[in-house]
C-alpha cells in the first residue's frame, strides 16, 4: 500500500466512526500507541494515554500541582526517611478487582525491573512495607522531599492480573513480541480499553465504576494515529475527527479561519536537545575508526557552534520556539547568567581541525519524525549545518515507536548522535540533572536512565544529591545553577529549544490544554 493510499484509508476508516453518539470523541495524534505496558516508554505522549485506563498514587491537576489520587493522603516521618500512604478505600480495577496495598508493592518492584524505562520514578533503595490492606510505608536511606512529584504517571498494576496473565515483567520499548500487557490493560482509571490494535486505533471506554466523577463528558474515546500532517488537519476540518495534536506550525492560521475548529497555543516546558555518545571507544556508525570523537569536549563544542538556531526558529519553527541554553525551561529554572554559545561556523571548523579533524568525519544521527513538532525538519536542518563544517550525517529519521526501540536497546543504548525531547516529571531541576545528565550505569542506581550518550561528570552527581535533600531554597538554587555550569562548560549535550503547544480543537468541544503537553480527555467535554 503507498503511504498517499495508507493515509486515504485512514481518513476513511474515520468517516465510518461519524454515525457515533455525540458523546463520542474521536482523536489522532501524529504518533502511535505501541504499548499499554504503562512502563515500556517514559514519554509524555504515551504517558498521557495510558493516563486514562491507568493512576498513580498521585495525579496533577489542570496547574500541574500534584494531589491526591489513589492515594488519598501522605504523612513524613520528622527524619524525612518514611513517608505513609494512606490508599483509597473502595477502588477497584477494571476487572472488578479490589485495588490494595499488594497492587502498590508490585507495581514498585515491578516498575524498577529491568525492562522498565521508569526506574527512575523510585530510589532503588526504598523499601515499600505493607502495613494494612490500605496503608504503605516507603522507607527511604536519605530524605528525598520531592518523592511523590512524578507518581502521577507512575501507574499502579494490578498483582493478581499481571501474574495470571504472565505479565510479572515489564515489557521492554525493544520488545519483538508483544506481552500480554502491551496489547492490554487493566487498571483503576476513569476509562477502560475495549479494543487496541497497535499502530491502527485504541477505543477507550468509560469506566462506569471510577471512584470519581470526571469533569468531563466523554463516553467514548476513538484513537487514531494519523502520520501525515496534511490528513490529520483535513481530518479536523472535515469534522471527522475532534481534536489534533500536533496542528503543523504551517495550519495554525487556516485551522484558525476555518469556522469549525481552533488551535489552542501556549508554551510547553519540554526541552528539545541533541546528545552525543560519549562512553564508547568507538562510535557505532561513524568513519572515525579507532576513537570517539565525541569524548573531546572541542568536538562537542563544534557542532554547537555550528548550529544556527535562530534559522531554525524562524524557518523550520515559524517563531513557534524559544531557544535554550540550558536543558530546562526557564518556568521551571531561571536562565539568568546563562546564554548559548554564539553560532559561528568559523569557530566550529578551528575547533574541529584543533580536535584532529580538519576534514571532519562521517556519523549516523538518529530522529523520530512523529514525536515533537517538526522534529525531522529540524534534523535535517541540522544535517544541512554540519556540512558546513565538514561533517557529513547520514540521517535516521523514522516513527518514534522503531526510534525508541533502537536508542533504548537493553544492554547499552544504540545511538551516536540524537535528537530527544524532555519534560521534567518532577517539574524540578533535580529530575534533569539525576536522569539525563546524571552518570548512567551506575551499580545498583537508577541515575541516567534517559541519558543515553552517557554524559558523566561525577561533581555533578555529588551536587545533584545534595540538591534533592536541601530545603533551603537560595542554596538548592545556587547549587543547581553550579551543577548547570559544570554541564553547560563542557557541552554536555545541545538544548536547543522548548517547543510550542499546539492543538486543533473542534468548537464543539472544550479541553483545558496542561503546560507539559498531555492531551487528557477526561478535561473534554462535547456538545450534542
Amino acid at each position: 500500500m503507498s503511504f498517499k493510499t495508507h493515509c486515504l484509508a485512514a481518513v476513511a476508516a474515520l468517516a465510518l466512526c461519524g454515525a457515533v453518539q455525540a458523546q463520542t470523541l474521536r482523536y489522532a495524534n501524529q504518533g502511535e500507541l505501541k504499548s499499554l505496558d504503562p512502563y515500556t516508554v517514559n514519554e509524555t505522549t504515551t504517558n498521557a494515554h495510558l493516563g486514562h485506563p491507568y493512576e498513580g498514587l498521585t495525579a496533577r491537576g489542570k496547574d500541574l500541582k500534584i494531589e491526591p489520587a489513589l492515594a488519598e493522603k501522605w504523612e513524613i516521618s520528622a527524619d524525612g526517611l518514611k513517608w505513609r500512604f494512606f490508599l483509597r478505600k473502595g477502588v477497584k480495577f477494571h476487572d472488578g478487582s479490589d485495588f490494595t496495598a499488594d497492587d502498590v508493592i508490585f507495581s514498585a518492584d515491578r516498575v524498577r525491573a529491568q525492562g522498565s524505562n521508569f526506574t527512575t520514578r523510585i530510589p532503588t533503595s526504598a523499601k515499600f512495607v505493607k502495613v494494612d490492606d490500605h496503608t504503605v510505608d516507603v522507607i527511604l536511606t536519605a530524605p528525598n522531599p520531592i518523592l511523590n512529584a512524578q507518581w502521577d504517571t507512575w501507574y499502579i498494576m494490578s498483582k493478581k492480573w499481571a501474574e495470571a496473565n504472565n505479565a510479572v515483567a515489564p515489557t521492554p520499548a525493544a520488545a519483538t513480541t508483544p506481552s500480554h500487557a502491551s496489547l492490554n490493560a487493566n487498571g483503576t482509571g476513569p476509562y477502560r480499553i475495549e479494543s487496541h490494535q497497535p499502530g491502527v486505533k485504541t477505543v477507550f471506554k468509560l469506566n462506569e465504576n471510577y471512584w470519581k466523577k470526571i469533569e468531563g463528558n466523554i463516553k467514548e474515546i476513538i484513537f487514531t494515529p494519523i502520520s501525515s500532517d496534511a490528513t490529520r488537519v483535513a481530518a479536523l476540518l472535515s469534522g471527522e475527527v475532534d481534536v489534533i495534536e500536533p496542528v503543523p506550525i504551517q495550519d495554525i492560521q487556516r485551522v484558525n479561519a476555518s469556522g469549525n475548529a481552533q488551535v489552542l497555543t501556549g508554551p510547553e516546558l519540554r526541552t528539545i536537545f541533541l546528545g552525543f555518545d560519549q562512553t564508547r571507544d568507538e562510535l557505532l556508525e561513524s568513519s572515525v575508526k579507532g576513537k570517539n570523537p565525541f569524548k573531546d569536549p572541542k568536538v562537542r563544542q563544534a557542532f554547537y557552534q555550528a548550529i544556527d538556531i535562530e534559522t531554525i526558529k524562524s524557518r523550520v519553527m515559524r517563531g513557534l520556539s524559544t531557544p535554550s541554553p540550558l536543558m530546562i525551561a526557564p518556568e521551571l529554572y531561571p536562565h539568568a547568567g546563562f546564554t548559548r554559545a554564539k553560532f559561528d561556523t568559523e569557530a566550529a571548523k578551528k575547533l574541529l581541525a584543533e580536535a584532529g579533524y580538519p576534514q571532519g568525519f562521517e556519523l549516523g544521527m538518529d530522529c523520530p519524525n512523529d514525536r515533537y513538532v517538526n522534529d525531522g525538519q529540524i534534523c535535517q536542518a541540522v544535517v544541512g549545518m554540519l556540512a558546513r563544517i565538514g561533517v557529513k550525517v547520514n540521517l535516521n529519521a523514522q516513527p518514534k515507536a522503531q526510534y525508541f526501540a533502537k536508542v533504548l536497546k537493553p544492554g547499552g543504548y544504540k545511538t551516536s548522535f540524537y535528537l530527544l525531547g524532555w519534560t521534567p516529571g518532577t517539574f524540578d531541576s533535580h529530575n534533569v540533572l539525576y536522569d539525563i545528565l546524571g552518570c548512567r550505569d551506575v551499580a545498583g542506581s537508577s541515575r541516567g536512565e534517559s541519558n543515553l550518550g552517557n554524559y558523566c561528570n561525577k561533581k555533578v552527581d555529588e551536587l545533584t544529591d545534595k540538591i534533592l535533600v536541601e530545603s533551603d531554597t537560595a542554596k538548592r538554587n545556587a547549587m543547581i545553577g553550579e551543577a548547570y555550569k559544570m554541564t553547560v562548560d563542557e557541552f554536555s549535550y545541545i538544548p536547543l529549544h522548548q517547543q510550542a503547544l499546539a492543538w486543533g480543537v473542534s468548537k464543539k468541544v472544550k479541553l483545558a490544554q496542561r503546560a507539559d503537553n498531555s492531551v487528557l480527555l477526561y478535561y473534554a467535554t462535547k456538545e450534542q
